[in-house]
């Protein structure tokens, strides 16, 4: 009676202890003889690994080692670590039985029986591909911000140097200033909303028209299809819009009461690729006297510069209003990155 009181007792135990095992399915559970072949197989590695536990009994556990490491000896180390230290670590890519490859943390420990004698091996898998991918895509998160913040500290540093540079006076040099910032911060908005993606040149230019205080005006017309701009395009050419309508208002079609700025754009096709062709022009302002003014200053040439960054841009003073014709190949404009 002692003895079969002593069997029903380690029966019951060993049923306990197979039932938590089963109920672990976030884990897979897997024990292996000292030759590495499988002798259980839990719900968790089913549902981490997709083998069902009748297709693995009996077979070698590093099936589900990858190809490189199984060549280098990955599961023989990790029994050998379990061997002589207890247990061995690891963190590396496993396979699923679709061939699918999953980031896994894992333990592989000696099994022993009650004399102390190593009888076999217990690996435990947990699926951490989740956790992993996050955690990439917090550090890139972090690495483009960095960039980002560079780019931004380095564009404002310019426009505040070539600000004061050009300024007349100290409230000359204020009010460039507080515009040119205030443009560059709406854009930042404008790209916010929309994650970062991109903005489009109707958002950049509305946006434009709206920080120099012309959000009520008729005279800054605008047509073109829906054309999404890339974050550094966006970005560029809400700076040459602040720029273009600033002019407009104190020395082109916007300085008097009946002049007005076209702004037109399109697709066209050219040299085998999509191109954004825009013009900016502007009609009924104070005819031009010189052909080109004798002296440019930033806003010109950040006009410029900004513009050629992307394509082709061109300007000319003729009599009857300043004309801009540029043209960008979508592709440069819209997929662009910051790390381009």
């Amino acid at each position: 009676m002692k003895i079969a009181g002593a069997d029903e007792t380690i029966s019951s135990r060993e049923r306990f202890l197979e039932a938590i095992v089963q109920s672990a399915i976030d884990y897979a559970i897997i024990s292996m003889d000292l030759d590495g072949l499988v002798t259980s197989w839990n719900e968790g590695a089913v549902k981490i690994l997709g083998w069902e536990a009748e297709d693995m009994i009996g077979k070698p556990a590093t099936v589900f080692f990858t190809q490189e490491d199984r060549e280098n000896g990955v599961p023989q180390k990790e029994m050998t670590a379990a061997l002589n230290r207890g247990r061995g670590n690891d963190e590396r890519w496993h396979l699923r039985a679709d061939g699918t490859m999953f980031w896994a943390s894992g333990e592989m420990m000696a099994l022993r029986a009650p004399d102390d004698k190593t009888i076999g091996f217990i690996k435990i898998l947990r699926d951490r591909t989740g956790e992993r991918e996050r955690a990439e895509r917090e550090r890139l998160l972090m690495h483009e911000l960095a960039h980002r913040m560079k780019n931004t500290l380095s564009v404002v540093q310019a426009i505040v140097t070539q600000s004061l540079r050009n300024a007349v006076s100290l409230g000359d040099a204020t009010d460039k200033l507080q515009l040119r910032i205030a443009a560059y911060a709406k854009a930042h908005e404008i790209l916010l909303q929309r994650d970062w993606v991109s903005a489009t040149l109707a958002d950049v230019v509305a946006a434009a028209k709206t920080n120099i205080g012309l959000d009520e005006s008729s005279r800054i017309r605008w047509s073109g299809p829906e054309v999404p701009l890339g974050p550094q395009a966006a970005l560029s050419f809400a700076m040459v819009f602040h720029e273009l309508l600033t002019n407009a208002s104190k020395y082109g079609a916007l300085s008097n009461a009946k002049g007005h700025v076209e702004i037109t754009w399109g697709i066209e096709r050219r040299d085998a690729a999509e191109t954004l062709v825009t013009c900016w022009r502007e009609i009924g302002g104070p005819r031009i006297a010189n052909s080109e003014p004798d002296r440019k200053g930033f806003g010109s040439r950040l006009i410029v510069s900004s513009l050629q960054a992307f394509g082709e841009a061109s300007v000319s003073y003729r009599q009857e209003g300043f004309v801009l014709l540029a043209e960008f190949p979508l592709a440069k404009i819209q997929i662009q990155s910051d790390f381009d």
